[in-house]
């Protein structure tokens, strides 16, 4: 690729950051001339031969920010696999476009583009420019203006057609049923007159309600690239010109092949309209989950002021307002209980059905539905910065990006028409030349079977519609793809690495007991407590708590002193006070043997020992451990039984890591693991030819998300924006995964089931409409029928794909 670029760049604060830029930008290989403008923060760059995104990386290698945007672009009259390709070319070809994907199932476009280069109007221009129409905002978004939407429109063209169809079918073919009727239609029109009527009725079914079909297949024309509406236009012109030839001069025509065939021009048309109406109903259907989700955001909230409660528009609320709710409403954004407590059903953010008690200062998600009691709340995130927002919007992009498996899809599909207009162009020509008589007959019937039969709808659906049906199913389970290629790497995944503390474990050590040395329980807790007052390490917030629970009044601490790794020391009420490990007290001179057994046995069990000494003698042994969060056993079993082998991976000790493990059920562990060190674990498993899914809580986890071809960031149900994450967990609980899982294998094996019916059906009825048949069984597919069974292909597709709605009603945990 070659041209010129501009984009902006967000980090420069210096001549010395331009000047960064413009030199990473003109050592790379291709470019011919780089200028960065430092106060318009503008980087113009012309090249010869580069790509867009490799010009993007340079600039993040050089630690600066090209400002992108994305654009999701409702697309109208998109009919199959190659208006999609059509779409996403023309796209392509515009500077500035990054990347292009088009889904044809959700018509819309995706488009990552450079705003400094190329504007959203001039990315609908191009699409008007390759034939296809932009729905206006009111449209996209189903407003009250909306103008009618394909369905309705497909459905106000099928009543015409059908109003004409119907009454030409009864004049063309009804002596076949009652003979003496068509004595009576010769009889009284004669065989002109007949053939004038006949065309008549056609022309307007033709014509008119078949235009969508002529304009783009001017479009695909014009473009060089042929698709399903230029088989439609070949095949129906053809029967109604050679027909219309016919008529006005029959002698023209070899004898016995001056026949009509008005009636297949029509009812092809016809018959493929039913069947793209009755798939537009069937997509419509394929993102009920998204439009589910758009239903649950509230359109009014009482805000609360000086003169009382106020109802406005949810827009109008800002972060900070105190909105008032009442039983049985939703919640209109995102916020804390300000007053007041209540239950609060989340089913629709976590999956989970069980409804969650609310109290002040507890967080709150727009949408989720609030039952029994009435709260204040305060707003805290409002319009596209809720929770609800991302969902639908993580939602719509995940299902706006191909799969790999689509790629070989769209490679076939660029060449299958081509190659059906060959194959009906023979197809033509060897009955034209070896047929029985009337030879110009069979040749014109076979010709239009195979023009018609072959259309490739249903392969242009074949992906698109799963992925929709499969993530929007994902998303009501409390998991969010935020990739649509994620789903496909996920389905084809062998191994599992999971992080131990945060994801399988609650991330909050707990005092599981207490085992006293010297003195009383409490007072030992309460210095201790004391001791640690002033520490944010975890341990310390665990024995903290423990005092809180029992109520302890904590004495002051003075002389506090923490050893990095070991310990602290302290002085409270003229004590010597010293927590920490055994080896910290040890080192201090601190005798032991009084607790070294229970200290073993807690250790064995995966439970870590911290020690208090007071005035130089061992006092009491605090055990500590990371309990593991609800459902965790079961999801290691679901995801063994699933074929995966399990993994998990922690920076704990390995005793104390081993100890979880085999509580767990997991064989392999990878213990004493930095941080920084876990996507190098990852990449090994990679390099031994796995497939990794890794899961872990986003925060540390960050680079082994990344590096995993399946990365899986747990959620807290209110902070979703996870990048490094290709899908996201809405609740710490693990079960979701093998659910994630088992949708992801069922949508895989879905596509793959649909492209075997789209091609298998093509391979199968190519032939038969070719009349390779005939010689032997006297078989030739009547145009008619040739229109109709290509419609039920695409039809019986999105209908295969729809059936991924019902996942989850199985045995829970099935990954089948």
């Amino acid at each position: 690729m070659s041209g010129e670029v501009r984009f902006n760049v967000r980090g420069m604060t210096c001549a010395n950051c331009s000047a960064r830029v413009e030199r990473a930008l003109r050592r790379t290989e291709g470019v011919d001339e780089a200028n960065v403008n430092l106060a318009s923060e503008v980087a113009t760059v012309r090249f010869d031969a580069v790509d867009v995104p490799a010009l993007l990386q340079v600039v993040r290698d050089a630690g600066y920010d090209p400002v992108e945007e994305t654009a999701i672009i409702p697309v109208g009259g998109m009919t199959c696999a190659n208006c999609s390709a059509r779409v996403e070319r023309a796209l392509r070809k515009l500077p500035g476009v990054v990347e292009a994907n088009v889904n044809l199932a959700l018509e819309k476009a995706n488009v990552r583009f450079l705003p400094a280069s190329v504007s959203r109007a001039r990315l609908e221009q191009a699409i008007r420019d390759a034939g296809y129409e932009v729905a206006r905002p009111a449209e996209a978004e189903g407003g009250e203006s909306a103008a009618p939407t394909d369905e309705q429109n497909l459905l106000r063209d099928l009543r015409l057609a059908l109003t004409f169809t119907v009454p030409l079918l009864v004049l063309s073919m009804g002596h076949m049923l009652w003979p003496p009727f068509g004595d009576w239609v010769h009889g009284t029109l004669g065989h002109a007159g007949n053939g004038l009527i006949q065309a008549l009725l056609t022309a307007p079914v033709l014509f008119w309600t078949g235009r969508r079909f002529f304009r783009h297949a001017f479009a695909e024309a014009k473009t060089l690239s042929p698709g399903m509406s230029s088989l439609v236009v070949l095949g129906s012109s053809a029967a109604f010109f050679y027909s219309f030839l016919a008529l006005v001069a029959p002698g023209v025509f070899p004898e016995g092949t001056a026949h009509y065939y008005f009636e297949a021009a029509a009812v092809i048309v016809t018959l493929i309209l039913f069947g793209k109406w009755l798939e537009a109903r069937a997509k419509g259907r394929t993102s009920a989950a998204i439009q589910r989700l758009a239903k649950l955001q509230v359109r009014t909230a009482r805000v609360v002021g000086e003169g009382g409660e106020r109802e406005m528009p949810v827009e109008a609320v800002v972060p900070g307002d105190v909105i008032a709710v009442r039983p049985g409403e939703r919640i209109p954004v995102d916020g804390v209980v300000d007053s007041g407590a209540s239950w609060v059903d989340e089913s629709m953010i976590t999956g989970e059905p069980v409804p969650v008690e609310k109290g002040e200062g507890d967080e709150l998600v727009g949408g989720t539905l609030n039952q029994t009691g009435a709260f204040r709340m305060k707003a805290t995130r409002v319009g596209e910065d809720t929770v609800l927002a991302q969902i639908i919007r993580m939602v719509e992009e995940a299902q706006a990006h191909k799969p790999p498996i689509q790629a070989m899809a769209d490679r076939i599909a660029a060449v299958f028409v081509p190659l059906v207009m060959l194959a009906a162009t023979l197809t033509f020509i060897l009955w034209l030349v070896f047929g029985p008589e009337p030879a110009l007959s069979f040749a014109f019937v076979a010709g239009v079977s195979v023009l018609v039969v072959a259309c490739p709808c249903a392969m242009g659906l074949a992906t698109p519609t799963a992925i929709m049906v499969g993530t929007g199913r994902a998303a009501e389970m409390g998991v969010l793809f935020r990739q649509g290629p994620a789903l496909e790497a996920l389905a084809e995944a062998d191994t599992v690495v999971l992080d131990k503390t945060g994801t399988l474990t609650q991330g909050r050590p707990e005092v599981t007991a207490i085992t006293v040395l010297d003195g009383n329980e409490n007072e030992r807790l309460a210095l201790a407590a004391a001791a640690e007052k002033e520490s944010e390490h975890p341990y310390a917030r665990a024995i903290l708590a423990l005092a809180g629970e029992r109520g302890l009044a904590l004495p002051e601490a003075a002389k506090v002193a923490a050893e990095p790794g070991l310990g602290l020391r302290a002085e409270v009420q003229g004590r010597a006070i010293l927590v920490g490990s055994q080896r910290f007290l040890q080192g201090e001179g601190v005798e032991t043997d009084a607790g070294d057994e229970t200290a073993l046995r807690e250790s064995a069990s995966g439970r870590t020992p911290l020690w208090l000494a007071v005035d130089g003698k061992a006092a009491a042994l605090f055990s500590v451990a990371d309990p593991l969060k609800e459902g965790s056993r079961e999801a290691v079993d679901g995801l063994r039984n699933a074929g995966l082998d399990v993994i998990m991976l922690t920076g704990d000790h390995r005793r104390t890591a081993e100890a979880v493990a085999k509580e767990l059920g997991i064989e392999r562990v990878e213990a004493e693991v930095l941080p920084a060190d876990k996507a190098n674990v990852v990449a090994a498993l990679q390099a031994d030819g796995r497939r990794v899914v890794f899961v872990g809580d986003g925060i540390n986890d960050a680079p082994a998300l990344a590096r995993a071809d399946v990365g899986v960031a747990i959620g807290t149900g209110t902070d979703i924006a996870m990048e490094a994450g290709d899908l996201v967990l809405m609740s710490g609980d693990l079960r979701p995964v093998v659910r994630a899982l088992g949708l992801a294998r069922r949508t895989l094996g879905t596509i793959k089931g649909n492209f075997f019916w789209a091609y298998a059906y093509n391979i199968a009825l190519i032939p038969l409409a070719a009349g390779v048949f005939y010689p032997l069984t006297g078989w030739l597919l009547n145009p008619m029928f040739a229109a109709a069974a290509m419609s039920l292909s695409s039809v019986f597709v999105v209908s295969n794909s729809l059936r991924l709605r019902r996942y989850g009603a199985e045995r829970e945990g099935s990954c089948g």
